[in-house]
């Protein structure tokens, strides 16, 4: 297990910081992951860390940019430790769905594959038994 596990997971309260997966529903501890990847300019401190679900790590790989579906343009991924979630995403209680309420929102929504069949199915799920939001 990575050594900075449980700082950074207890940090994040033990949730995915992009999609806001809840950790207890799965058998495997989530993911630390360089929020700005060492190859692209980031370092290795606490500051660059954050808890990911293993679908969010391999859909963010070494991205820090995407494309807002709705504007086109190339912006920013969420950053979780300079950007609040709530300012940025939505919970569609009724579907399931992460929404982007900013560009920033709905480019790591698209990037992160955050809207997949199986995440919208398991989110039904976890909020069906109270472990989401």
């Amino acid at each position: 297990m990575n050594p900075r596990y449980a700082q950074v997971a207890l940090r994040a309260g033990h949730r995915c910081e992009y999609c806001h997966a809840p950790e207890a529903a799965f058998n495997f501890p989530f993911e630390i992951e360089h929020i700005v990847p060492i190859s692209g300019g980031g370092d290795d401190a606490a500051v660059n860390w954050a808890l990911a679900c293993r679908a969010c790590n391999l859909y963010k790989a070494s991205h820090v940019n995407g494309s807002d579906p709705e504007s086109h343009a190339a912006v920013r991924l969420f950053h979780p430790r300079e950007d609040q979630w709530e300012s940025h995403f939505q919970i569609v209680t009724e579907s399931g769905e992460i929404a982007g309420r900013t560009a920033i929102g709905r480019a790591t929504v698209a990037r992160l594959g955050m809207n997949s069949a199986a995440q919208v199915a398991a989110r039904q799920q976890w909020m069906r038994i109270g472990l989401f939001p």
